[in-house]
Protein backbone atom coordinates (compact mmCIF):
# COMPACT_ATOMS: atom_id res chain seq x y z
CA UNK A 1 0.00 0.00 0.00
CA UNK A 2 2.54 2.49 0.81
CA UNK A 3 6.30 2.51 0.93
CA UNK A 4 8.33 4.53 2.98
CA UNK A 5 11.62 6.35 1.49
CA UNK A 6 13.75 7.16 4.66
CA UNK A 7 14.73 5.20 7.45
CA UNK A 8 13.12 5.11 10.87
CA UNK A 9 14.16 4.60 14.34
CA UNK A 10 13.72 7.92 16.65
CA UNK A 11 10.77 8.95 19.22
CA UNK A 12 7.41 9.08 18.75
CA UNK A 13 5.89 12.01 16.98
CA UNK A 14 9.09 14.14 16.09
CA UNK A 15 8.64 12.59 12.51
CA UNK A 16 6.60 14.41 9.50
CA UNK A 17 4.83 12.24 7.10
CA UNK A 18 4.65 13.40 3.38
CA UNK A 19 1.92 11.39 1.43
CA UNK A 20 1.68 11.84 -2.18
CA UNK A 21 -0.29 10.46 -5.23
CA UNK A 22 1.13 8.86 -7.58
CA UNK A 23 -1.29 10.09 -10.16
CA UNK A 24 -0.03 13.21 -11.82
CA UNK A 25 3.30 12.17 -9.84
CA UNK A 26 5.35 14.92 -12.32
CA UNK A 27 3.11 17.64 -9.99
CA UNK A 28 3.41 16.07 -6.82
CA UNK A 29 6.89 15.30 -7.04
CA UNK A 30 7.33 18.95 -7.14
CA UNK A 31 5.64 19.54 -4.32
CA UNK A 32 7.37 16.97 -2.09
CA UNK A 33 10.72 18.67 -3.82
CA UNK A 34 9.19 22.50 -2.90
CA UNK A 35 8.39 21.15 0.77
CA UNK A 36 11.54 19.12 1.58
CA UNK A 37 13.78 21.77 0.40
CA UNK A 38 12.04 24.56 2.20
CA UNK A 39 12.10 22.35 5.40
CA UNK A 40 15.87 22.14 4.84
CA UNK A 41 16.28 25.82 4.79
CA UNK A 42 13.74 26.29 7.80
CA UNK A 43 16.66 23.80 9.92
CA UNK A 44 14.34 20.56 10.26
CA UNK A 45 16.48 17.34 9.75
CA UNK A 46 14.90 16.16 6.60
CA UNK A 47 15.81 12.89 7.54
CA UNK A 48 12.80 13.15 9.89
CA UNK A 49 10.74 13.15 6.58
CA UNK A 50 8.67 9.96 5.75
CA UNK A 51 7.56 10.44 2.43
CA UNK A 52 4.58 7.32 1.05
CA UNK A 53 3.08 7.06 -2.06
CA UNK A 54 -0.65 6.13 -2.95
CA UNK A 55 -2.47 5.55 -6.12
CA UNK A 56 -4.75 8.49 -6.05
CA UNK A 57 -5.49 11.22 -4.34
CA UNK A 58 -8.48 9.09 -2.61
CA UNK A 59 -6.51 7.11 -0.70
CA UNK A 60 -4.06 9.84 1.18
CA UNK A 61 -7.09 9.94 4.47
CA UNK A 62 -6.77 6.65 5.02
CA UNK A 63 -3.10 6.29 4.79
CA UNK A 64 -2.58 9.66 6.94
CA UNK A 65 -4.99 7.98 9.69
CA UNK A 66 -2.80 4.95 9.76
CA UNK A 67 0.36 6.96 9.92
CA UNK A 68 -1.23 8.77 12.93
CA UNK A 69 -2.03 5.82 14.60
CA UNK A 70 1.65 4.55 14.72
CA UNK A 71 2.35 7.24 16.91
CA UNK A 72 5.15 8.25 15.01
CA UNK A 73 4.26 11.62 13.26
CA UNK A 74 3.80 15.03 14.72
CA UNK A 75 2.21 16.33 11.35
CA UNK A 76 1.22 14.77 8.02
CA UNK A 77 1.42 16.79 4.79
CA UNK A 78 -0.92 15.41 1.56
CA UNK A 79 -0.42 15.84 -1.46
CA UNK A 80 -2.20 15.43 -4.62
CA UNK A 81 -3.39 16.90 -8.41
CA UNK A 82 -7.12 16.05 -9.11
CA UNK A 83 -7.65 17.21 -12.48
CA UNK A 84 -11.19 17.70 -14.69
CA UNK A 85 -10.91 15.55 -16.99
CA UNK A 86 -13.88 16.40 -18.75
CA UNK A 87 -16.08 14.77 -16.48
CA UNK A 88 -17.24 16.46 -12.88
CA UNK A 89 -16.76 13.25 -10.77
CA UNK A 90 -12.97 15.27 -10.03
CA UNK A 91 -15.25 17.57 -7.95
CA UNK A 92 -16.34 14.80 -5.99
CA UNK A 93 -12.90 13.33 -5.31
CA UNK A 94 -11.25 16.87 -4.16
CA UNK A 95 -14.18 17.21 -1.84
CA UNK A 96 -13.45 13.41 -0.22
CA UNK A 97 -10.36 13.85 0.12
CA UNK A 98 -10.45 17.32 1.56
CA UNK A 99 -13.19 16.45 3.91
CA UNK A 100 -11.21 13.19 4.70
CA UNK A 101 -7.99 14.95 5.84
CA UNK A 102 -9.92 17.82 8.18
CA UNK A 103 -11.59 14.77 9.31
CA UNK A 104 -8.53 12.88 10.37
CA UNK A 105 -6.86 15.88 11.72
CA UNK A 106 -9.81 16.71 13.99
CA UNK A 107 -10.47 13.38 14.57
CA UNK A 108 -6.95 12.80 15.65
CA UNK A 109 -5.47 15.85 16.95
CA UNK A 110 -2.56 16.13 14.72
CA UNK A 111 -2.43 18.75 12.04
CA UNK A 112 -2.74 17.48 8.26
CA UNK A 113 -1.67 20.21 5.86
CA UNK A 114 -3.19 19.87 2.19
CA UNK A 115 -1.44 20.36 -1.01
CA UNK A 116 -4.30 19.03 -3.11
CA UNK A 117 -4.78 21.21 -5.59
CA UNK A 118 -7.29 21.00 -8.06
CA UNK A 119 -6.62 23.07 -11.10
CA UNK A 120 -10.07 24.65 -13.11
CA UNK A 121 -9.73 23.52 -17.14
CA UNK A 122 -6.54 21.83 -16.67
CA UNK A 123 -4.75 21.13 -20.34
CA UNK A 124 -2.03 18.95 -20.56
CA UNK A 125 -0.40 21.54 -22.78
CA UNK A 126 3.05 22.39 -22.23
CA UNK A 127 2.32 25.86 -20.46
CA UNK A 128 -0.24 24.34 -18.41
CA UNK A 129 2.30 21.75 -17.21
CA UNK A 130 4.94 24.25 -16.63
CA UNK A 131 2.70 26.26 -14.84
CA UNK A 132 1.80 23.76 -12.22
CA UNK A 133 4.96 22.04 -11.99
CA UNK A 134 6.29 25.78 -10.72
CA UNK A 135 3.04 26.49 -8.55
CA UNK A 136 3.31 22.97 -7.00
CA UNK A 137 7.06 23.54 -5.98
CA UNK A 138 5.39 27.22 -4.05
CA UNK A 139 2.78 24.93 -2.46
CA UNK A 140 5.04 22.54 -1.30
CA UNK A 141 6.94 25.57 0.13
CA UNK A 142 3.65 26.89 1.86
CA UNK A 143 3.05 23.78 3.21
CA UNK A 144 6.78 23.54 4.98
CA UNK A 145 6.13 26.77 6.44
CA UNK A 146 2.47 25.91 8.11
CA UNK A 147 3.47 22.71 9.10
CA UNK A 148 6.51 24.62 11.18
CA UNK A 149 4.33 27.72 12.67
CA UNK A 150 1.42 24.75 13.62
CA UNK A 151 4.50 22.63 14.96
CA UNK A 152 5.95 25.79 16.80
CA UNK A 153 2.22 27.14 18.46
CA UNK A 154 1.39 23.30 19.36
CA UNK A 155 4.68 23.33 21.59
CA UNK A 156 3.43 26.83 23.61
CA UNK A 157 0.37 25.45 23.95
CA UNK A 158 1.60 22.63 25.29
CA UNK A 159 4.75 23.77 27.19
Amino acid sequence: MTTSTTTTGTAPGDRIAFIQASWHSDMTDRARDGFTDEMKQRGFDTAKIDCFRVPGAFEIPLTAMKLIASDRYAAVIACGFVVDGGIYRHDFVASAVVDGLMRVQLDTGVPVFSVVLTPHHFHETEDHTRFFREHMVGKGREAAGACLDVLALEATLTA
